[in-house]
């Protein structure tokens, strides 16, 4: 046998060493997964809702997991918003999740809605926006939520995955409130009293501070 072709299957044997290597090792954790878990440390999450149950003011975040808007404003706002308003308790944040952009938009939410039966979903949805990619380039898949997995404390990635196929009531809710407060774009908003109606806030930018009015006057009231 020449020498070329002991080197090709040399080649050969050691790629596929490699590759079976990887298939065997744990998933790599995910960007930004050590200030995903530093922002949500601590902070009670139940379903779609991340902070206290009995903050008086609810604040609901209707978006897309593929929606860039959506992305900028969680990782711009939401970190001032949770440190002001959600670690003092006073307002909880619902997290309305639609899927209107493609099929990684519904991969996407699908786990995070699954993820919340864990206290989890507000891991997986910071998570995936730090790590947004195109829309629809393929960028969420089977593999990235196994590397969400590895990236979240506590989470059962396995039951998250199982359990996706049982959260179509979930999504359902979110896209009817979405009709019924005529929401057609994301990231759109409501504010109101905890169990109470919620009203449509226009906001002017993807700043905490073009929201922050709302939350004050719905606090005061």
């Amino acid at each position: 046998m020449g020498a070329g072709v002991l080197a090709a299957a040399a080649l050969i044997t050691a790629s596929l060493v490699a590759s079976r290597a990887e298939e065997s090792s744990p998933p790599a954790k995910l960007i930004g997964a050590d200030e995903t878990n530093a922002l949500l440390d601590g902070i009670p999450q139940s379903g779609i809702a991340l902070g206290r149950a009995d903050a008086p003011v609810t604040l609901a975040d209707y978006s897309d997991l593929q929606c860039p808007y959506c992305a900028a404003w969680t990782q711009t706002a939401l970190p001032e918003l949770v440190q002001d308003y959600v670690r003092t308790g006073r307002v909880r944040i619902e997290f309305r999740g639609l899927a209107f952009v493609g099929p990684e938009s519904d991969l996407g939410l699908r786990a995070a809605l699954a993820a919340g039966r864990q206290g989890r979903l507000w891991h997986v949805v910071d998570l995936l926006y730090r790590n947004q990619g195109a829309e629809n380039s393929g960028w969420l898949t089977e593999h990235t939520l196994h590397r969400v997995g590895a990236s979240v404390p506590e989470l059962d990635t396995p039951r998250m995955l199982e359990e996706r196929g049982d959260v179509g009531d979930q999504m359902e809710a979110a896209r009817t409130a979405a009709t019924r407060a005529g929401i057609t774009g994301t990231p759109s908003f409501e504010v109101g009293p905890t169990g109470g109606r919620l009203h449509r806030v226009t906001v002017s930018s993807l700043e905490a501070e073009a929201i922050r009015p709302a939350l004050d006057a719905a606090l005061t009231k």
